[in-house]
This record gives structure tokens, sequence and C-alpha cells, in this order.
């Protein structure tokens, strides 16, 4: 107790004395033979009050012994039962669960990982992606700055995420290899390249990348089939020095519609793993043929991102032209696009509505808002002389044309003039605008279709930043150029739009989760919330069927299976009671990411070991490695001390005391008359 407190103590039991003498004793002549007691009952009592007023407080240093931690990550992938080591990871997880030794010495964590990292609860082995990265990264950070390290059981085979070969790690990792190490020979397709779509009586390439692991020289066959005839075919020859094979063909495109296709190499001899000898792919076949004139007042780089993007597709052609020395006829082109419009563009907009010619309108710090608000196009902004970064939020809910997001969230912002939005159509929203990190109801790519009048507004320039972006985040433009492909096809489709418009992907991996997604109007061409949707789903090869009712999600339908069997389906979406419907079809593949190694990944695991400051070890060894763990002396318990400030009195109970010793004082007073 600090010296001051016990001052203070003194002080008090002093000034309580006095107190009660000066009210019992001082200038009392006849004093009553009970008043000894009321002379202590008010010394208590104040003295406890003051006590109050001091607050005694002592600081105690406690002592805790905090153990390392040891972190046991499994891998809960399809892979580890694709190789039959599903029962030896298991008695490996009781072997820790129960070794005293190791229960003595550290706190353990377990994980359980695959796409994402969990807390442990029952291996099921049914992941369909491994990431590895995350799964160690994710441990890392739990454990920073304490003694922690890693046990990773696994085969080392990831899917998606970072590479974990060179991982930086402070902690050191010990990697159980899990699966045979043996390197069997063994043919597989690693990358498949084709178009998303065709063009009736056109040609579309196709590019598949094919490796080999063996020593020894093989020669075997690869096809591509479609509906049970081979298309293409062709000897291909490995060897230990010449591992890799491409091979670019091109196939004609003679039906519409989605066409399914198939690329397989014949097996080798002694080969184990064959089920990553072949992929389905699709195209959709269409009849159409689209020339964009890009029309503009200034030079941006957005232009030449803009043709890049478009003649992606080479069934796509684009122009650019200054509005200054534009002389052709718009009626020779599918679409116009408008580029920081301004009134030299008056006789051109004339035009495109009187035609009612597609178009899509892009602003920017160049835009004439005041002349651009007196064209009746529909929208306007009541801009002011400054200009506004303006970031990315993908709509979900998007319905009119199927997009995926390719990362928009994460694109560089666009530039326009900052002001308030007035439209007056009806539209639907793909992409919305992001102010500062908050989401805006206001648009930032919104698309149009009124009265057979289709067209898009991009209110933002910089569109050049995004395709950067997109190659930096893939390592390829194709995500960005097919976007914008898909918004070109859609905003030139001459097609009317139908009533119930149905959105699915033609080919899922298998244990995939389907998603089909429908939007259906009213005869005014206005999003029905009130109809109700019904899918069938049809296995052509077993006449299965399965009846599902759609969601309301927002401002679309939605319905979603899981744990549909490989094979080909049709299926058809009504509205009930209305005699409306669309029917399709798609393939769910037999294509497993996580069947496709045929051997643990022991080189890598080893690197990451040595990375680390760790030691790999086999999933046989697990007492070498115990043992390793238990004679590392870097893995020691730490002693902590922790100071803690702890009242020497209870409060509540003084309380109650001076409540007490006050109520019995006037109590006797109130006896022997002094009250």
């Amino acid at each position: 107790m600090q010296n001051i407190v016990i001052i203070y103590m003194i002080l008090a039991l002093l000034l309580s004395f006095s107190i009660a003498y000066f009210q019992y004793y001082f200038r009392e002549k006849n004093t009553h033979k009970i008043t000894i007691i009321l002379f202590f009952l008010r010394v208590f009592s104040v003295f406890m009050m003051l006590i109050l007023l001091i607050n005694l407080i002592i600081e105690n240093e406690v002592y805790t012994n905090e153990k390392p931690i040891l972190s046991l990550l499994i891998d809960n992938s399809k892979s580890i039962d694709f190789l039959k080591e599903s029962k030896n990871v298991s008695d490996l997880l009781s072997e820790f669960n129960s070794n005293t030794k190791i229960n003595n010495k550290f706190s353990q964590n377990q994980f359980q990982f695959g796409k994402g990292l969990d807390v442990l609860d029952s291996l099921t082995f049914q992941d369909n992606k491994t990431d590895i990265y995350n799964a160690i990264s994710e441990v890392q950070k739990l454990n920073a700055d304490k003694i922690a390290p890693i046990i990773l059981v696994t085969d080392g085979n990831q899917t998606i995420g970072s590479d974990y070969e060179f991982l930086n790690s402070k902690q050191p990792i010990y990697p159980i290899v899990v699966g045979d190490t043996t390197q069997y020979s063994d043919v597989k397709i690693t990358k498949l390249n084709v178009n998303k779509y065709s063009f009736l009586n056109n040609q579309f390439p196709v590019e598949v990348l094919m490796n080999y692991e063996g020593k020894e020289k093989v020669t075997t066959e690869f096809r591509i089939t479609s509906e049970g005839k081979t298309i293409f075919r062709e000897n291909i020859s490995f060897s230990a020095q010449k591992n890799t094979v491409t091979i670019s063909t091109k196939i004609n495109s003679n039906s519409l519609g989605v066409n399914f296709y198939e690329a397989s190499i014949q097996k080798i001899e002694n080969e184990k793993n064959t089920k990553n000898n072949s992929k389905m792919f699709s195209v959709e076949v269409i009849d159409e043929q689209i020339k964009v004139l890009i029309l503009t007042s200034i030079l941006h780089p957005d232009l030449g991102v803009l043709k890049k993007a478009i003649e992606s597709n080479k069934q796509r052609s684009a122009t650019i032209s200054l509005i200054n020395d534009f002389k052709n006829q718009i009626n020779d082109f599918q679409l116009i696009i408008l580029y920081q419009v301004n009134n030299k563009f008056e006789q051109i907009l004339n035009e495109i509505n009187t035609k009612k010619i597609p178009f899509l309108f892009i602003s920017g710090a160049k835009t004439d808002w005041n002349f651009v608000n007196n064209q009746q196009l529909g929208f306007k902004k009541i801009a002011i002389n400054q200009t506004e970064n303006y970031g990315v939020i993908n709509n979900e809910a998007f319905m009119m044309f199927q997009q995926n997001n390719i990362g928009f969230d994460d694109f560089p912002p666009l530039k326009d003039f900052f002001g308030e939005l007035i439209i007056d159509k009806e539209f639907q929203v793909l992409l919305f605008q992001n102010i500062n990190g908050i989401q805006t109801s206001n648009p930032l790519l919104a698309i149009f279709n009124n009265d057979n009048h289709k067209f898009a507004t991009l209110f933002g320039e910089g569109i050049w930043k995004w395709r950067s972006a997109s190659f930096l985040n893939n390592n390829s433009f194709e995500d960005f150029d097919a976007f914008i492909v898909n918004l070109v096809a859609y905003l030139a489709s001459t097609k009317k739009r139908d009533r119930l418009e149905v959105s699915a992907e033609s080919l899922f991996p298998s244990n995939s989760i389907i998603n089909i997604s429908a939007f259906y109007s009213d005869s005014n061409n206005k999003f029905d919330p009130r109809a109700s949707l019904e899918i069938v789903i049809k296995n052509t090869t077993t006449n299965e069927t399965i009846k599902f009712p759609f969601s309301l999600v927002n401002n679309a339908y939605h319905a979603t299976f899981e744990n549909l069997n490989s094979g080909k389906y049709e299926y058809q979406v009504a509205v009930l009671v209305e005699n409306i419907f669309k029917n399709g079809r798609f393939v769910v593949t037999d294509y497993q990411i996580e069947e496709q190694f045929s051997r643990a990944n022991f080189e890598k695991l080893m690197k990451l070991a040595l990375n680390s400051g760790g030691k790999v070890f086999f999933v046989n060894q697990s007492n070498n490695l115990i043992d390793e763990l238990l004679e590392n002396e870097s893995f020691y318990t730490v002693q902590k001390s922790i100071k803690k400030q702890q009242s020497l009195l209870d409060l509540k109970w003084i309380l109650y005391f001076i409540i007490a010793f006050l109520s019995i004082e006037w109590f006797i007073r109130k006896y022997i008359g002094k009250i």
C-alpha cells in the first residue's frame, strides 16, 4: 500500500474523532451514559464516508504462463479423398488430440481449409477448391507476435489463390505431405482458350495447352468432338524435354444456338489419373455482324481502348471519327458511341432520336451538359463547374443481359462533372456510383430500352484505366473486352425484347452451384414482381425431372440448384397462369479441379518449409514431427506479469455500514430525546 494512502487514512480517522467529539462532548456539561455509543457510531460513519473519498486501492502483480500456440491446418478438399488419404488424415488428427505431451507444451488451434479457412468442426473432404496461401496467411494474422508454429496437413495441390511456394512466414511451417509423391506418367489439358460467341457460317479459334509429366517419349492423340462426332484430331508427342504442346485450330460454326464440345487426350501407357485428360467447352453461335461508330469531340485514351475491346471479337468493327470530320451516313452503323457530347452533335442526335438508332453515351470533363440537357434524351445532369471521381459498385440484380462481375468494385474511378442526375425514362443499373467509399443510388452505367429504342449511359471518362486494372488482376484483357462486347452486342441487337428473359450459363463443373435468373415484364415492358415463375429441369439421359419455383430477389427472379449429377439437361421456365415460357439447355461436366492431380506436390511443400525455417514430413512420420516439436527449445512457455489495481474495500458494503450506523444513531438519539 502506498504511504500517502496510510497518511490519508490516519487523517480521516483523526477528523472522524474530531467531528464526533465536537458534536457529543464539546461544551457538553451533562452527558448521557449512552453518549459513548453515539460517539463511536458517528466516528465510524464519518470515517467510512471519508474512506469512500480516499478510494483505497492496492496494486497487485499477477503472473500467468502463456504456452506457445500450435496451429494445425488440415486440407478439407476433395483431392485428399481422391488420393485415398482421408483415413490417414483423420488418424493424424486423433494422434495430435490425444498426445498428452503435445497438449502440455502447446495450446492447440485447429483449422480446416478449402476455398476459405474455418475452425475445425468435422472433416468431410468435400471442398471443391484449395487455397493454401490464404489459409496460412489468415492463421499468421491471428497469431502475430506470438510463438506459433504451423502444422500444414495437405497434398500441396493448390487450385486458387496466390502461389504459396515463396510465402514469407515469421513462424516455422511444418508441412505433412499427404498422398503419393511418386511421379507417374501423366498427360493433361491445363488450359483451353475459346471465344464465348461465334457467328453462323464462320470459324472460331480454339487453343489448347497440354502438359506431360514423365521421362519416356510418348505419342498419343488429341481430339475435339461434338455430339459424338470427331471434328478435329491430331497426333502429338511428348518427352522429358518437350513436356508442353499447344494446339491451335479453327472450328466451323454451322448451327445456331449453344454448341457443346469436348477436347480430350487419349490415355497413355501406365497413366494413373485420366480425370485431367478431357475438358468440355461451349460456344454460342449467333447470326449478326455489328459495325460501331465512335464519334468524339476530343482525342482521349478511352477511344483506343473502346476500339480494341470491340474488335477483340472478329465480327465487330469500330470506326473512330472526330465530330468535325464525320461525313458518312450513320445508317451504315448498328451502334453509335457518343463521346464527350457538345453542340456540334446536334444533327447527329436529332437523327438518332428520329430513327431510334442505338447509342452509348459517355460523358466526362469535356461534356457540354447545358447542351445535352436540351436534347430530350431521357436524362439530364444539373452540373456545376467542378469534377468528381466516381467509383464503381456492381449491381448483382442487373438482368437485361448476362454480365459477370469482372472485379468492377476494385476498378479505378471515372471522372465527370459533379451534379444531380435526373432520369425520366425506365432504366436498369448495371453499375452504381460510389463517391468517396459511399454507394449512391445514382447509376454510373445505366441501360435503357424504351419504345424499341435501346441505349446506355456511362457517366464518366477514364475507362482505359479499367482495362489496365483488369489486366493487372487477371494477366489478360479478356474479361474487360468481353464486358464491352456484351454491352455492344445487347445495344446493337435488333431483336425485340421478350416479356420473359432467362439468363444461364451453358456449362457447369460437377458439384457447382447452378444459378438461373429470369426477368419478367408486363405488357408495358415494366418489371412485374407479382408473377409466379417455375422451372422444370430434365436430365436427358435418365429422364429425371426437377420442378422448382423462382424466388424474387430485388428486381429479378432466381433459382439455385446444387448437387446435380453430371450430364446433359434441358429446362423450361414458365410464367404460371400465363402461356409464356422459355426453353434452354446446359451441361454439368465431370470436370473436378481437385481431381486433376495425380500426386502430392512434395517439391513446393519442401520449399515452403525451408523458406519458413520448418521441416517437411510425410503422413507416416507423425512421431518424428512430434519429437521435433517437443525437443525444439525455441517453442517455450512465456511467463507474463500483469499489474492489477484492486480496491481494498467493497464499496457496496461500506455504503450499507454507513446507512446502518447513521440509522442506529438516529434511533438512539430519538429514544433518549435528543431529536
